[in-house]
């Protein structure tokens, strides 16, 4: 290993270290804050959450983050088997041996990336049945059988074949035959796939999962149509979702793009919520596109992603970012993939240090969203709305303030009411 290797190799693992210690330091300072706030509802809410709800959101809170730990530990591990323990260099080696695959460079190289998502997505079976069948139906979210998480499972799989490998092996061929610019291309033909998905998706892809039926309830249509006549916003058609198949969550979105917009309610919303929370929550969801957050969105996914192909590009060419890795690049075949799965592994590693840049930007967009559905619809619905979606969601109202702010995309409780009722916040030690 040359003196690059080296350094890259150390680098990583203390990027890696960090951020797991960090993310472990964060998880139990979340634990230790929602059970040390546990036996008592926060003054602000003690006249519309009871104690034993606020029991079971502590103890659904705690659970989610301990399983989240484990999952931390074990993807970690996997992480270095798949790096520097040799494993995705052992794989690429196991591939290339394969009669079917010689003398067809691209074929080889989207076998390996088929390999590595199969291997990935077995390692995480046990994670998700636990989650769904034990963690969900514990606190009596879960209302999947076997059968239907199988089929879903099935399904997803099949599906993402399907549409993952034709882009990868779209991607590695422009590795190969597009030139020193090939990230552009690369990068171009992504953002053209992304958006003819935000397009197909509701229609196509949705459907797939769920059964979605017009909204059939006359009133709550009349309603919700004026709303958004209001706001000056258009969608193709207003729509329940079955969600109930699969889980007691409630929520509530837009989906598609251009003309294809959506309106999807789940059926356990339209549940719980009256007809004025109802449009508040909608009034909410439209505040996002008064304000262009998801055209924001959008522009950032689009230069974020410009900048991670053009140093995929660059990394690529790079010996040591292999060697530095685990992985020994072949001589006589492409090693695109290769550059391409180690970029995917060791990205997110960097990455997560700027999680809290982009939960802060996700909580402004929050309470932007809120003051529009303030001015739209009703205050007090959409302060009721979503005591009962934390209620129903078992959503804590007591988070650490440390980790909300490195993690929440939506600001806790008590600063979201806090915000629409116009009050300054309760101390962070009262309910936050």
């Amino acid at each position: 290993m040359d003196m690059f290797s080296l350094a890259f190799t150390l680098v990583f693992c203390a990027a890696l270290l960090l951020s797991v210690l960090l993310r472990l330091y964060l998880v139990s300072r979340q634990v230790r804050h929602v059970a040390l706030h546990r036996h008592e509802v926060p003054a602000a809410f003690a006249r519309t959450i009871t104690l034993s709800a606020h029991h079971k959101a502590a103890d659904y809170t705690i659970a989610k983050a301990r399983l989240g730990m484990l999952e931390l530990v074990f993807g970690t591990a996997v992480l270095l088997c798949w790096t520097l323990l040799g494993g995705l260099d052992a794989l690429n080696h196991a591939l290339s041996g394969w009669p079917l695959l010689d003398g067809h460079p691209l074929l080889a190289q989207v076998a390996l990336v088929a390999g590595f998502a199969l291997i990935g997505g077995l390692l995480e079976l046990p994670f998700s049945l636990y989650a769904t069948f034990r963690l969900e139906e514990r606190f009596g979210f879960n209302k999947m059988t076997f059968g239907l998480w199988l089929a879903d499972l099935l399904k997803g799989s099949l599906l993402g074949a399907l549409i993952g490998l034709p882009i990868v092996a779209l991607i590695v061929w422009l590795m190969g035959t597009a030139g020193a610019l090939w990230w552009l291309w690369a990068w171009g033909a992504w953002m053209g796939i992304n958006l003819l998905a935000l397009v197909l998706y509701p229609t196509l892809i949705a459907p797939l999962f769920n059964k979605f039926q017009p909204l059939e309830d006359e009133a709550l249509r009349t309603r919700v149509t004026a709303l958004m006549q209001r706001c000056g916003f258009s969608a193709k058609g207003l729509f329940v979702m079955d969600g109930s198949r699969r889980s007691a969550h409630a929520n509530a979105y837009f989906t598609g793009f251009g003309a294809a917009k959506r309106v999807v309610f789940y059926d356990t919303l339209l549940q719980q919520l009256d007809p004025g929370e109802v449009d508040a929550v909608l009034a909410h969801e439209l505040g996002h596109f008064k304000h262009k957050h998801i055209l924001q969105r959008i522009v950032m996914m689009f230069a974020l992603s410009l900048g991670g192909f053009a140093l995929l590009g660059w990394l690529s060419l790079q010996v040591w970012f292999y060697t530095g890795l685990g992985v020994a690049p072949q001589l006589a075949a492409p090693n695109d993939a290769l550059a391409l799965l180690l970029f995917m592994l060791v990205v997110p590693v960097f990455s997560y240090f700027t999680s809290p840049l982009s939960a802060r930007l996700s909580r402004q967009h929050e309470f932007q969203a809120d003051a529009y559905a303030c001015q739209q619809a009703s205050g007090q619905d959409l302060s009721s709305a979503l005591l009962k979606l934390y209620k129903d969601n078992a959503s804590t109202l007591t988070p650490d303030p440390l980790y909300a702010s490195f993690y929440y995309s939506h600001p806790p409780a008590s600063e979201r009411l806090a915000r629409m009722a116009g009050t300054a916040p309760p101390a962070a030690g009262a309910a936050a």
